[in-house]
């Protein structure tokens, strides 16, 4: 099958079909079947976030998946941003209920109702506590297998202090988490922006967020990280009793690592046009072994093939390709599966006592004595994850530009750059209207600013209103 990646979305769609990653022929628009070959990938993924979140001492809990209108509407910035994507649960069997329950759309309001009754005193923060769930918004945007969908597999926590510079803290503590998981085990490279304040998350101070870029130039949120600040915990009452017995409101965070979504920017940075190609940590079948037989020596080569996979077991998920399909139709298979290396043994290897290890990545070929395969592997394995790493951060340095005027702004974005910085005039409310006058140009969001840089435009313009910039804000493209 020939695949062309430059064509973004055919490619896309033809790897999440041909490598059996989801099926869509389920009966409810932007509901996704998520299929064996992309739920053992993810369920490493989650395995590596969640270790991350525990390490940092985040405790898992299990919160109901439908949240009782009345809790919903609490906290009024937050309903007035969600309350258009809910899906309302207004009856159980023939009975009307008496109240709507919506099916989370994200879990602050489950889980603050109860954090008023967890929370007495300063012996009980920080409470840190996080859950691995799904949730549903009605998405009105065109829906894309792990891009966008009206469900989503996501960890989120939620997170109460004593103090705002504790939480803080806790947001840049996010961040890191982010770097060491998506960008060091998961090889994708990202830009952490300050969302401004018209984009922020409904409810918050401030919100902060991972965005990638995917291969046709536009954005992909990864994790966000929020600091909520006082609102929910004035409207959910979370209250603790200081040391000198004064009654104060916590501050509070939370973090959403959409692992759904993530695997999404997993498959595009690292696919190319022979299907996906997968960090070997992520792979869920790292090694397969392809015997090359004839009838007459296929009792010989099999018996090498198992011995092989009995010494690599111990490190690598491993197994032997023994069905009656021709060598070339199941190498092109396990390549568009992402299989990060493969062994080819014949009747020559075995009399060569040798194999031939093949990388998914370089397609690099290497003959290696039987007795030194699992040190090859485990060597080819690093490199393969270190060339997957550098490949992509190269690519997405050769993404982000900057412009000083509207048009300048539009040439970039033609020419596939991803994030254009660009001076603004402010990232507050009043300049709303600016972002409104680019999106209507360009069809481009401004992302927000890069977090941690506070550069400053001297001398140069908003490149909407005209006025004094005082900011540089990103502009891209997005999903």
């Amino acid at each position: 099958m020939k695949l062309n990646k430059s064509d973004f979305s055919e490619w896309y769609n033809t790897i999440t079909k041909e490598a059996q990653l989801c099926d869509l022929r389920y009966g409810i628009k932007g509901f996704v079947v998520f299929m064996p070959w992309a739920v053992m990938t993810m369920n490493r993924m989650y395995g590596m976030y969640e270790e991350a979140v525990e390490s940092r001492g985040h405790l898992p809990a299990l919160f109901p998946a439908l949240i009782p209108e009345s809790y919903f509407t609490r906290e009024s910035d937050h309903v007035k941003g969600f309350v258009p994507e809910v899906f309302w649960v207004t009856e159980a069997g023939n009975n009307k209920l008496e109240e709507r329950y919506a099916m989370r759309p994200t879990s602050e309001t489950a889980m603050y109702s109860m954090y008023s009754l967890w929370i007495h005193g300063t012996r009980d923060l920080p409470l840190k506590i996080y859950q691995r769930c799904q949730v549903w918004r009605h998405e009105t945007k065109a829906t894309k297998p792990f891009i966008r969908s009206r469900e989503f597999h996501w960890i989120e926590t939620h997170d109460c202090f004593a103090t705002r510079e504790q939480a803080m803290s806790q947001v840049r503590e996010d961040m890191e988490m982010a770097e060491e998981v998506i960008h060091q085990k998961f090889c994708v490279p990202f830009l952490f922006f300050q969302r401004p304040q018209w984009d922020k998350f409904a409810g918050a101070e401030n919100t902060f967020a991972a965005d990638t870029l995917m291969p046709d130039g536009r954005a992909l949120q990864l994790p966000s990280t929020h600091m909520l600040g006082q609102h929910f915990s004035k409207a959910f009452n979370i209250k603790y009793t200081d040391d000198t017995g004064k009654d104060e409101y916590v501050w509070q965070t939370c973090y959403g690592p959409c692992i759904s979504r993530i695997y999404a920017a997993v498959i595009a940075t690292h696919g190319d046009d022979r299907g996906l190609v997968l960090p070997v940590r992520l792979a869920p079948l790292q090694v397969v072994i392809v015997p090359i037989i004839k009838e007459e020596t296929r009792a010989k080569v099999l018996e090498r093939c198992e011995e092989v996979r009995k010494a690599i077991a111990c490190c690598f998920f491993a197994k032997i390709d023994a069905s009656d399909r021709t060598p070339g139709f199941k190498f092109n298979e396990w390549e568009m599966k992402g299989v990060p290396l493969r062994i080819e043994i014949g009747m020559r290897d075995v009399e060569a006592d040798a194999v031939i290890v093949v990388r998914r990545d370089t397609g690099e070929k290497f003959k290696v004595p039987t007795k030194e395969v699992d040190a090859k592997l485990d060597e080819l394995a690093q490199q393969i994850d270190k060339n997957l790493k550098e490949k992509a951060d190269k690519w997405f340095s050769d993404k982000v530009s900057d412009a000083d005027s509207m048009d300048a702004l539009g040439a970039a974005l033609e020419k596939g750059h991803g994030f254009v910085r660009v001076p603004f005039c402010t990232d507050g409310m009043e300049a709303e209207p600016c972002a409104d006058k680019v999106k209507e140009a360009h069809q481009a969001n401004i992302r927000g600013s890069l977090f941690g840089n506070d550069e400053k435009p001297n001398g140069k313009k908003c490149i909407s209103c005209g006025n004094d910039a005082t900011i540089y804000l990103y502009a891209a493209r997005q999903y």
